[in-house]
């Protein structure tokens, strides 16, 4: 297999020395195996984006003494290597899901999806979900808010009493019971894809097919899992990562242990 690894940095910040602790397990891995590494910039969460802060995680990895055989400034066969410019990409594979059967239409407003939270966390609800309610309009009555352009998101359509497994190569086997997974959004009302949406179709577009990244990332997989299945495509390797943490603390490393943006560390 020519293995093929990834860091997807989102320019929402300074570069944190966690992310550059990522990114070496994944270069050190394509190199050990002979593979590429590439470069891609997630900037598709647009209200948290940071003004330079692409350019500057750019110089910074670089700054560390390495580089990418495909990504920004290097480009490649699966060119742009930046999810912005790659909108209409993300709105092709939607519909390919909405028509499979696997997404639908949200349009539900911000006031009805605040007070189902109000009535779950009631409930005693650990953790809040969707209720499906917009899946159950019918073909008529989607297409007649679609005609009039009401605001919509596209939701996963997670499917009920199922089991979601892979195999780890840090973690081992692991099964995550769907009744506890969310719909997900994947397009937003802006028309820009969430992360989870994006990083399915970069990945397999792009033939990363070993994902090296953090703890906190678990979650998220068996929502990845299921696009994979949706789609029809062969899972990649996962291996997540332990994490940062803070001394003397089971805590990711934060601002108030010092420095954590990654240039800090450069002397």
């Amino acid at each position: 297999m020519n293995v093929r690894t990834r860091m997807a940095p989102s320019p929402t910040g300074e570069y944190h020395i966690g992310g550059m602790r990522t990114l070496l397990y994944n270069y050190a891995q394509a190199k050990k195996e002979g593979g590429q590494f590439i470069l891609r910039i997630e900037d598709t969460d647009r209200e948290r984006l940071v003004e330079g802060a692409t350019d500057r995680s750019i110089q910074v990895i670089r700054d560390y003494g390495l580089d990418w055989d495909e990504g920004p400034l290097v480009e490649g066969p699966y060119a742009p290597y930046v999810q912005s410019k790659r909108l209409e990409i993300y709105r092709k594979y939607a519909r390919q899901l909405i028509d499979s059967g696997h997404a639908y239409y949200c349009f539900c407003t911000k006031e009805r999806l605040d007070k189902l939270r109000e009535e779950q966390r009631a409930q005693g609800v650990s953790s809040t979900k969707y209720d499906k309610y917009c899946l159950r309009l019918s073909k008529e009555e989607v297409q007649k808010k679609l005609d009039g352009c009401e605001e919509y998101v596209i939701r996963l359509n997670v499917p009920k009493n199922e089991e979601v497994s892979f195999d780890d190569k840090i973690l081992g086997h692991i099964s995550f019971p769907t009744n506890d997974l969310d719909d997900q959004v994947l397009i937003k009302s802006d028309g820009f894809p969430t992360y989870h949406l994006a990083v399915v179709v970069d990945d397999y577009l792009m033939k990363i097919n070993y994902i090296m990244r953090g703890m906190e990332w678990l979650p998220s997989t068996p929502k990845h899992i299921l696009l994979y299945k949706a789609f029809g495509w062969e899972l990649p390797i996962y291996a997540h990562l332990p994490l940062l943490k803070e001394q003397g603390d089971t805590k990711k490393l934060s601002k108030r242990m010092g420095s954590v943006a990654a240039v800090e560390f450069l002397s």
